[in-house]
């Protein structure tokens, strides 16, 4: 049996590493978590319920590094890790430079950032290229992550794992009202009306929300009592995204900072709309499986995993970039084209079926732990 540590930052809540969990071979792999985080968490409590060897190092920022590092070290040895398997920027360096001083043998990480640090924080690419350089094996989660590896940062093609994010498909199917209904009781101050349009995405520039606003500004002009629903509305760029806001209806749009029953949020939405601002400000976007996932028809630009399987009027309507007429234009045709609509839903179930389900991500796992 393999001892396996998954070493995580800043994560609150993560259907993804308890689906892990559920679906690891647990014959062939054991695994425990150190979590960096400054206070106890949801995924901590499911962790611990589920009898999973659990450590949290008091974490607030970077400045905590030296000791997250020491502390780390104390940890690893004590649990005689074999693998340690580091999600997300601080984990990386904390996780793989304490494994490395231990002379850990596997070192995986999976590599969430796109071209974030080579747009807007340069001086990060180091760190990036450093984390690169002590892992043994990198976990790209689509295409465009594995090319910035290669291409951008010059890492060996043979290190690079191309291993899509799962998705336990069940989950978003058979939602009950009562769901549903808890979600508009917290959220909404009346219940929303026909047709909602649902954007699940942080308050960030290339996220694109800025394209969609406008757009749903033109949206209410034919339908009135269209509702456009803004979930996870937090971030840098939240004056901006305010002041856009500003222009609309009071009543016509609803900012929701955080729902843990994303599957049931779903469901409220007519129509979801995702549109980044180039095709590589995207690592993954999980929000293009989820909408699919929940039967949801989507307007998306193409950046991250959508350039990996998305086709436009097949299983989404896909815009150009930074195009507000296109996504006014894309909602329209998902509206008023039930045919279109009911394809795009159908071939999106069928194309996340067969590329991201669970179990497919845990044998690409099972297959890498095990080399």
């Amino acid at each position: 049996m393999k001892n396996i540590t998954y070493i995580i930052s800043s994560v609150s809540k993560s259907f993804a590493f308890e689906w892990i969990v559920e679906n690891i071979n647990a014959s062939k792999f054991k695994l425990s978590f150190i979590l960096l985080n400054n206070s106890n968490s949801s995924l901590e409590e499911y962790l611990i319920h589920n009898n999973i060897p659990t450590y949290r190092i008091n974490y607030k920022d970077k400045k905590n590094i030296p000791y997250a590092i020491f502390q780390t070290i104390k940890i690893l040895q004590s649990l005689t890790t074999n693998i340690v398997h580091c999600h997300l920027f601080d984990a990386c360096i904390v996780g793989l430079t304490s494994a490395k001083i231990l002379g850990i043998k596997r070192r995986i990480h999976t590599r969430h950032n796109a071209t974030i640090h080579h747009m807007y924080h340069p001086h990060a690419v180091k760190y990036d290229r450093y984390i690169n350089f002590l892992s043994t094996d990198i976990i790209a989660i689509s295409k465009n992550v594995k090319e910035i590896l290669i291409d951008l940062e010059g890492v060996k093609e043979n290190k690079v794992k191309l291993i899509h994010h799962g998705f336990k498909l069940s989950e978003f199917e058979n939602i009950s009202q009562d769901r549903i209904q808890k979600i508009i009781t917290t959220h909404f101050k009346t219940e929303p009306s026909y047709p909602v349009i649902g954007v699940i995405s942080r308050y960030i520039n290339w996220k694109g929300i800025h394209y969609i606003i406008p757009a749903f500004k033109e949206v209410i002009k034919k339908y009135p009592n269209a509702h456009l629903v803004l979930a996870n509305a937090d971030g840098p760029c939240k004056n901006e995204i305010k002041k856009l806001l500003s222009e609309l209806p009071e009543n016509s749009y609803t900012e929701i900072n955080f729902e843990e029953d994303i599957f049931a949020l779903y469901k409220l939405f007519n129509v979801f709309v995702h549109t980044p601002i180039d095709e590589h400000s995207e690592a993954f976007g999980q929000v293009y499986i989820e909408s699919m996932a929940s039967g949801i028809p989507s307007v998306v630009s193409l950046s991250g995993i959508a350039t990996d399987y998305i086709k436009n009027d097949y299983n989404a309507i896909v815009v150009p970039f930074q195009n507000s007429l296109a996504i006014e234009n894309g909602i329209f045709n998902l509206l008023e084209n039930d045919k279109l609509k009911n394809d795009i839903i159908k071939h999106g179930k069928e194309d996340i079926k067969q590329l991201f389900s669970i179990d497919t991500m845990i044998l690409k796992l099972e297959n890498l732990y095990g080399e």
